[in-house]
């Protein structure tokens, strides 16, 4: 995993595959070798950690279905935009969840420090606007939006 410096003649970067960082001073790096693996994860928040709250991770992620697990994000918003299909967010505050349901083009905000997960109904796609630092995530034990965790 490495943060790529911007050249003036850079290539398109897949978003679906390579992440990008968008860190202090406005800069914008693709994330190289980036996977959802324990290690890589290290070195990325090892790589950004001078961002501080500020930092952000850029990815669309594609699917047909549930979410495996909950995440909330303690350092800051998160935006989800529906490119395709429909999803639905459930959020848990307070001990109540409420479902947001997403069709293309909508967008909802995961508040700072709320639990949530993502649905997907159908082949769908959604961009997220992630602040990265001190993310967390725990196992869903059910199939969709009313399950128990």
């Amino acid at each position: 995993m490495r943060l790529v410096e911007h050249e003036r003649h850079a290539p398109a970067v897949d978003l679906r595959t390579t992440p990008v960082h968008l860190g202090l001073g406005s800069s914008a790096k693709p994330i190289e070798g980036f996977a959802w693996d324990p290690e890589v994860l290290h070195a990325y928040s090892a790589a950004v950690a001078a961002d501080g709250a500020e930092g952000r991770m850029v990815m669309i992620f594609e699917g047909d279905g549930p979410g495996e697990h909950w995440e909330s994000h303690p350092a800051g918003d998160e935006l989800v935009v529906c490119l395709r299909g429909s999803v639905t967010i459930t959020r848990e505050v307070d001990g109540v969840r409420d479902h947001v349901r997403l069709g293309p083009g909508e967008a909802t905000v995961n508040p700072a420090g709320v639990w949530h997960a993502v649905d997907m109904e159908g082949a769908a796609s959604v961009l997220a606007i992630t602040a990265t630092l001190g993310t967390d995530h725990r196992p869903r034990t059910g199939t969709g939006p009313d399950d128990v965790s």
